[in-house]
């Protein structure tokens, strides 16, 4: 949902309902979609995600997240592009209480998002990325560009002057938001209590997951 840019956006209580049913057991489908019954509501859960997430926020002190953890990546943006990608901190995303979550991700993968990922406005999809943990010394810009567009994006959404929270930094893109003035705080804490209750949709996967992992065990056995 977009509003103006610094309308601060309403979380709705639909945004954040869990969607449990305990009149019955919760189920494990498979994993393959259908349009005969409804397994996992992905629409429902990225809006979930999202809803919680900037919930959040708004209980924060904090006027942005900057997310470099691919997991809260994941949680904000319904964004993934690979376990390979987990520990190189080169993606991020930012989500501001005022607008729509932003990605930067590498060039190809940044296309493929605005193709196949309509929830995400094609505005806040962005090609970038930050070095690869020092494959691209620091001098080179990456960090530093990284930081004056964020910058750029929470004074368009009216937060430049509230603190920016991270989850994971590496210590030169750190030192490059605070040569901005921005004051950079944990925000991972923030992150994790977002993502503490998880939804009917969430449990169904991990219910997928571990009926899988069973039946490995079975097979063993």
């Amino acid at each position: 949902m977009s509003t103006a840019k610094n309308d601060p956006i309403i979380v709705k209580v639909e945004d954040i309902e869990p969607g449990f049913n305990w009149d019955r057991a919760i189920p494990a489908p498979v994993h393959m979609a259908v349009d005969f019954e409804e397994r996992v509501n992905f629409r429902h859960l990225r809006d979930y995600r999202l809803g919680r997430a900037k919930q959040a926020l708004a209980e924060s002190e904090l006027g942005a997240i900057m997310c470099l953890d691919a997991n809260n990546i994941r949680y904000i943006s319904g964004t993934v592009i690979g376990e390979w990608s987990r520990d190189k901190m080169s993606r991020y995303a930012l989500l501001t209480g005022t607008g729509d979550p932003h990605i930067w991700d590498f060039g190809p993968a940044a296309s493929h998002h605005r193709l196949h990922m309509p929830w995400l406005p094609a505005g806040c999809v962005h090609a970038g990325m930050l070095g690869l943990r020092g494959a691209v010394p620091p001098d080179a810009g990456l960090m530093k560009k990284a930081a004056q567009q964020v910058q750029s994006i929470m004074i368009e959404h009216g937060v430049a002057d509230m603190p920016l929270g991270v989850d994971i930094i590496e210590p030169p893109l750190f030192y490059e938001l605070q040569e901005l003035g921005i004051e950079v705080r944990d925000a991972q804490q923030t992150m994790l209590n977002a993502r503490e209750i998880k939804n009917i949709d969430e449990i169904v996967l991990l219910n997928q997951a571990a009926t899988m992992v069973d039946g490995v065990y079975h097979q063993i056995f």
